[in-house]
């Protein structure tokens, strides 16, 4: 059988390649900012209505607001032609994955067998249903940037925003269930949810998922023409 011979990944302009960091340390400060909110307001509330998904939220919101401090670090100088930086801000990215977990799971599996019962939380619903809206903007955008320059820690902030859309959503559920037919067990239930979905997607960051743009990060140089590869145009 004859080997097939390997197809050079397409290649991007320096200038192009800037102005999509530029963009996506924008969005990174964008969701600093909705996440300093989000986190305050999730936590405060769920402490009030004692709900541990709303609490595990709030964390959430905190460990994404530190990827996005990352992605801002990755972008910021020198350092956004670094693949060092790019390796660095990768780990850094998938290890607020796996700081998330433990408490919201060991919190969930003890509100569970203790029965304890969260009161009734509209502030807390409202902001699950904002984040609902919000988060996969953020989410996608990022991550079309991501596939563009080749950045898996950018990959991985975007998948963090679109994490807590659909932990966002299961919480609106869980709050819901419980403020309308006092399913108090909903609460628990979402928040060992959280826990699960953060170790998994925690392994897939480590991992890095990029794509088969070629960039500085691979050593491979600048093109002077735009990338028009299919991967490029998501």
């Amino acid at each position: 059988m004859t080997a097939l011979p390997a197809v050079a990944a397409p290649r991007i302009s320096r200038a192009t390649y800037e102005r999509l960091a530029r963009r996506a340390r924008l969005l990174s400060w964008l969701s600093l900012a909705w996440m300093t909110v989000e986190g305050a307001v999730a936590i405060t509330a769920g402490l009030v209505a004692s709900s541990i998904a709303l609490v595990g939220f709030g964390l959430d919101s905190a460990i994404e607001g530190f990827a996005s401090l990352v992605i801002v670090w990755r972008f910021t100088g020198s350092r956004m032609f670094s693949a060092v930086a790019e390796t660095r801000a990768q780990k850094l990215v998938a290890i607020q994955f796996f700081l998330l977990a433990p408490y919201v799971a060991v919190e969930s599996v003890r509100a569970l067998i203790g029965g304890e019962r969260p009161d009734e939380t509209w502030v807390g619903m409202a902001l699950a249903a904002s984040s609902v809206v919000l988060m996969p903007l953020l989410g996608i955008a990022k991550q079309r940037i991501a596939d563009q320059i080749g950045s898996a820690a950018t990959k991985g902030e975007g998948r963090q925003n679109m994490l807590c859309a659909y932990l966002a959503a299961a919480l609106l559920v869980g709050l819901a269930g419980n403020a309308l037919v006092g399913a108090w067990w909903l609460d628990p239930g979402v928040g060992l949810l959280i826990a699960g979905v953060a170790v998994k997607e925690g392994r897939e960051a480590w991992r890095g998922e990029g794509c088969c743009v070629s960039s500085p990060l691979d050593g491979a140089g600048f093109d002077d023409a735009d990338c028009a590869d299919d991967c490029c145009a998501h």
